[in-house]
């Protein structure tokens, strides 16, 4: 049965750079404050840094130096301490209380590696969660002290997962359910729901994650079991750029992306996007807002529906290092006759990602990381014919709504051809012509694609 409340709430995301200190959650205690008229639900990530120590503790605690695995997180504890301090006594009695039982439950984990001079994906999960649940507990005491009624909502009782520790994918369903569940009374009640990304359970209770830089994926998954009017995912750029920043000098801010352009953007790693992130708003028809928690006049981007482009235009450069290039060699009637499906099952037993896919009459070309065991998959590979593997590759991709019209396409290879002749495309989906290149030479590319499309 759809709930009546639902429509109304927007669910706000704050990343590690919008919870790197005092002031940045104050900040945010601001923003939540002006966006009152549609009740919020709040996500935090982690402070920046914070997860990555965490994980390099458990590792350091497993070698045996269980002391100073413990030194190592002391000067991020007293980051959590320093963000209240000024906001009154009982803020921060609290937050003490709460780097305390967190300081406590970490030892307890760190202890348990020592001994067994080994930690798992289980063990990593549940000691890199309590980033997220400190800054999310943190967040929530800030809130109130700026006199708003949060409420702080663990979120390994909203979403649900399978036991793939480290990289877990979510039960729609039972994290719906769950979701309405435990959010909706508080919603009814004009409280704020504030709850941690990234951080999940099992069925049985058990913590897990949904990988790394996945809170926004915990932001749309929350937003599509509530039907909200709009996520946010409130960052430390005015939106998606039309290109890396660190490669370009002159990047623009996209004003407006369609679902399938924000996908193939989240595919190929641009960072303010997860790669799963999109699919539950797609589903639920869920407006997207990519926002800058420094700069909240500014507009951002929008992530919603379809999206009108002339032929031809290009919205974004997106590219991926660091990748190697499989070509397979076989007969007409292998790449003809499904024979896709049977190497993508080659990949997924060795745990691999198949990022571009490009065929000819007689061969196949794929990438994929350059630290996958490539000489295991090439070794099944040569079931289908001749393989050969190249590293130190890179692939840059053209993104647009304009290549989906009947010309689009080719006027834009054609334009490309003219930039530099020497590169070879290939359209990969409706909205993408993706090129691959050495990684030495990435860079050069897409600053010259960028000079020529944007500036």
């Amino acid at each position: 049965m759809e709930n009546n409340l639902a429509p109304h709430v927007t669910v706000m995301k704050f990343g590690g750079t919008s919870l790197e200190d005092g002031p940045a959650f104050r900040g945010v205690a601001n923003i939540v404050s002006r966006c009152l008229s549609s009740p919020p639900i709040v996500i935090a990530s982690a402070m920046s840094g914070m997860t990555n120590a965490l994980l390099t503790s458990i590792r350091t605690a497993a070698s045996g130096e269980i002391n100073g695995a413990r030194r190592s997180l002391e000067e991020h504890f007293e980051r959590h301490l320093r963000v209240t301090r000024g906001l009154g006594a009982t803020a921060t009695t609290r937050t003490r209380m709460l780097v305390e039982t967190t300081r406590r439950e970490i030892n307890e984990m760190l202890n348990v590696a020592a001994a067994n001079r080994t930690t798992n994906a289980r063990l990593d999960d549940a000691i890199a969660s309590h980033g997220e649940r400190l800054s999310a507990n943190l967040l929530t005491i800030v809130l109130e002290t700026h006199g708003l009624p949060a409420v702080y909502v663990d979120a390994r009782r909203c979403i649900v997962t399978n036991e793939a520790h480290g990289d877990a994918k979510p039960s729609i369903q039972e994290t719906n359910r769950r979701s309405r569940a435990q959010l909706e009374p508080l919603i009814a009640k004009r409280k704020i729901p504030v709850l941690e990304g990234f951080v999940a359970a099992t069925r049985s209770g058990i913590p897990s994650t949904l990988g790394r830089g996945s809170s926004n994926y915990t932001a749309t998954l929350v937003g599509a079991a509530l039907d909200a009017l709009e996520v946010q995912i409130w960052t430390d750029v005015n939106g998606v750029l039309t290109a890396d920043p660190c490669l370009v000098t002159k990047p623009r801010t996209i004003p407006r992306l369609s679902y399938d352009e924000a996908s193939e953007l989240a595919r190929l790693g641009t960072r303010v996007l997860h790669a799963r992130m999109i699919h539950p708003a797609r589903d639920r028809d869920i407006p997207v807002r990519i926002c800058n928690s420094r700069a909240p006049q500014e507009k951002g981007t929008l992530i919603w529906g379809a999206r009108d482009a002339s032929p031809g235009v290009i919205t974004a450069i997106a590219h991926r290092a660091n990748l190697a290039k499989i070509d397979i060699t076989s007969t007409p009637e292998f790449v003809a006759n499904g024979s896709l499906g049977a190497i993508r099952k080659i990949f997924n037993r060795h745990q691999t990602q198949i990022d571009m896919v490009t065929k000819s009459e007689v061969s196949i070309s794929l990438t994929c990381s350059h630290t996958a065991p490539l000489s295991s998959i090439a070794q099944n590979l040569e079931q289908f014919g001749s393989v050969e593997i190249k590293t130190n590759c890179a692939i840059v991709s053209c993104i647009g709504e304009g290549l989906k019209a009947p010309r689009g396409g080719s006027e834009v290879l054609h334009w490309l051809k003219e930039i530099d002749p020497m590169l070879a495309w290939h359209k990969t989906s409706s909205v993408n012509l993706t090129t691959i290149v050495d990684c030495d030479s990435f860079a050069s590319v897409v600053r010259r694609l960028h000079s020529e499309i944007f500036e």
